[in-house]
């Protein structure tokens, strides 16, 4: 995964050093999505509305590591070439990307834009993965074209250029339009992607596209029409933006377009664009047809720019942890009804009141997601199966994918995805399609392509979550999913003290969240006692099972520490042979059906002489670790369905303070991104 920017001002004049900060703050607002190495092209000579391939010449800057990184070198390189920094460009297309390496090392070599060759007539950044780029590279080769990299990106930029010089060497010799050429090379790619394309053929117009991969367009228009809105033909003085996420342009602007698949978006002379592509090869031509109005596809973001913000914070994650409380009234605020006698205590979802009766008489209910997603589904697993009386089962993506699992048209599938663009939980959504099942979205992101594909769906309304380590979405997702079981359920008169309970539970949830989050502290006090060590183990069963595996999770992807998530009923088939004094275990043992087996397992690991650290409910200490043999976190006590999003919170700390006092970068672990948009 990858994040890709660009920034066009159209008679707005803007000094290059401006546009530099609008390309490197767009990076920084993105880094998110990838931190090995990033890269920035803009215009050296005079980009007026006039300017021609033969004045306009682009630089580009290239460079492994961090934003920060780039930026430096970037100035030390217009430095020595004497760029005029405070000439003033009443017209300028800029774009930039920020990697997560996938094809070849982090290197200047392999960064984006990634180029068609000497002069950079074609520059491209790239979010995806070409498949085919092989096939096309070795095209290319017998061409005379010689390559640079290791990246499947480098092939679209020659492709273009090859294009391009077909198309002008053709009848009369008229240049085809950059909308045209770019059609053309689209027919030929495989894979998913957004891409944004610059050329000095094409001064002062930017190209761009996806399938798979998110791409959103924000608008900043500084004269209204006649009708008040947005006009996509005139020629008023206009700042657009193009990105991969909705971060990097906040600050800029809340009137957005989010790209659909299959679409191309051409900014020219202050105009946009929008035109639908087909990649069917079998057609002839690239034929382009107008999509939507634009002025009708506007939409306003609900983000803040306070949310793309630490504030107080040292980083992203500490403070989306601390955001729970808020997170979690947020995804239950108008969904929770606590009426008077007449309507009791109920749920409502509206995108899935249509489909509740199919859902409830779903052959089965196949849960789908990767990683924290996964997580948080297997969390919610047992309320569901209790309240719906529905077999559930559980499904890894990819797992699901290589096996080619039965799926069928009595199944009800939901797809689990925080950013909604994940490329595995995609895919599956796609042969899930392909078999007739109801597919069901519980996403974070609007307009994602899970959200727009599947047939209803839950935005799980957690806000705007940076940190590469989930964890507000995480809590949001199983609270969600709490609330689908209770629609799904229904209410009928043998379950009904069991669904109110629930119901109060999470009303109440909000505030025994920030009861947990006053162990801050303590949880530092412990990451400094376990800072030095190699191993961890963490043993859940029931619904914590999946605190567990998510508590593992946390840690090992930003402390760098092995962590093991383990059934706790799966003990003696193999992982009792790793206890000794050494190594640190915490067992999960609040009060829950399954609470009398989690004390026999820290009986036997406290015979074993295990180094026990354990998670039990307020005031249970001695009925759990007898003699105080064992180091006792303590949390609030809440419906066991519930228990879960407060049993994960101490250890989204504790992961947090061994990244910390490990020396690691919280919110950019090691050779991890955001979102995986990317197979």
């Amino acid at each position: 995964m990858c994040g890709i920017f660009a920034y066009l001002n159209y008679n707005v004049e803007r000094q290059r050093s401006h546009i530099l900060e609008v390309l490197f703050n767009g990076l920084r607002r993105l880094e998110y999505r990838g931190y090995d190495s990033s890269g920035i092209a803009i215009d050296a000579s005079s980009s007026s509305p006039v300017a021609d391939s033969s004045t306009l010449h682009p630089l580009v800057f290239r460079q492994e590591g961090n934003i920060e990184s780039l930026v430096k070198s970037v100035y030390q390189e217009v430095g020595a070439m004497d760029l005029n920094m405070e000439e003033s460009l009443s017209v300028h297309a800029g774009i930039a990307h920020t990697r997560w390496a996938t094809h070849g090392e982090p290197a200047p070599r392999n960064s984006h834009p990634q180029g068609s060759g000497p002069g950079n007539d074609f520059l491209v950044v790239h979010n995806g993965i070409i498949t085919n780029h092989k096939v096309l590279k070795e095209t290319l080769l017998r061409h005379g074209f010689t390559f640079e990299s290791e990246t499947d990106t480098e092939v679209i930029p020659k492709l273009v250029k090859y294009i391009f010089d077909q198309s002008s060497e053709g009848e009369g010799g008229q240049a085809a339009t950059f909308s045209q050429v770019v059609i053309e090379v689209l027919r030929h790619l495989e894979g998913a992607y957004a891409l944004i394309f610059k050329s000095k053929h094409y001064p002062n117009e930017l190209v761009a596209c996806k399938r798979g991969s998110p791409l959103i367009l924000g608008v900043k228009e500084f004269a209204e029409d006649d009708d008040g809105g947005f006009s996509s033909s005139n020629g008023n003085p206009k700042e657009l933006f193009l990105s991969s996420d909705e971060s990097a342009l906040v600050e800029h602007t809340k009137r957005v377009l989010r790209l659909q698949d299959d679409e191309l978006v051409h900014l020219k002379d202050g105009r946009v664009s929008i035109l639908k592509f087909s990649s069917d090869r079998g057609r002839s031509g690239g034929v382009l047809r107008r999509s939507t109005s634009v002025q009708s596809a506007l939409s306003v973001l609900e983000m803040e720019v306070e949310q793309i913000n630490k504030g107080t914070y040292k980083h992203y994650m500490q403070k989306e942890i601390h955001e729970q409380p808020e997170s979690l009234n947020t995804t239950m605020r108008g969904r929770l009804i606590r009426g008077g006698s007449s309507n009791g205590k109920n749920v409502l979802l509206g995108g899935l009141k249509d489909h509740l009766r199919t859902i409830r008489r779903s052959r089965r209910i196949l849960f789908i997601g990767c990683g924290t997603s996964y997580n948080a589904a297997l969390a919610a697993r047992p309320i569901l199966e209790e309240l719906s009386g529905i077999p559930v089962t559980m499904e890894i993506a990819s797992d699901l994918l290589d096996r080619k699992g039965p799926i069928y048209r009595e199944d009800t599938a939901v797809f689990v995805s925080q950013s909604g663009e994940t490329a595995d939980t995609l895919n599956a959504l796609e042969y899930a399609l392909d078999n007739g099942a109801l597919c069901v979205g519980i996403t974070n992101a609007v307009g994602s392509a899970i959200a727009r594909k599947t047939h209803c769906g839950v935005h799980i309304n957690a806000g705007c979550e940076i940190g590469v380590a989930s964890t507000k979405a995480y809590t949001s997702q199983i609270v969600v999913m709490a609330m689908l079981a209770l629609a799904i359920g229904g209410n009928t008169i043998s379950n009904q003290s069991r669904r109110e309970a629930i119901i109060d539970g999470l009303f109440d949830l909000p505030n025994k969240v920030r009861e947990v989050l006053k162990l801050n502290q303590e949880m530092r006090d412990l990451a400094s006692q376990l800072v030095a060590e190699q191993s961890l183990l963490m043993f859940g069963r029931g619904y914590n099972y999946a605190t567990a595996l998510e508590g593992a999770l946390k840690v090992k992807e930003v402390a760098l520490m092995h962590t093991e998530g383990i059934l706790a009923g799966e003990m003696k088939h193999g992982p009792l042979a790793l206890v000794d004094e050494n190594l640190p275990i915490i067992v999960i043992a609040t009060h829950d059906s399954c609470f009398s087996k989690q004390q026999s397992v820290i009986q036997q690991l406290h015979a074993r002489k295990g180094r026990l650290i354990v998670m039990c409910s307020r005031g249970g200490a001695a009925s759990v670790c007898p003699g105080g043999a064992s180091r006792v976190i303590e949390v609030p006590q809440v419906e066991d369905c519930l228990q879960p999003v407060i049993n994960i919170v101490p250890l989204q700390l504790l992961a947090y303070h061994l990244t910390v006092l490990r020396g690691y970068n919280v919110d950019q672990p090691r050779n991890l991104a955001k979102s995986v948009t990317t197979e």
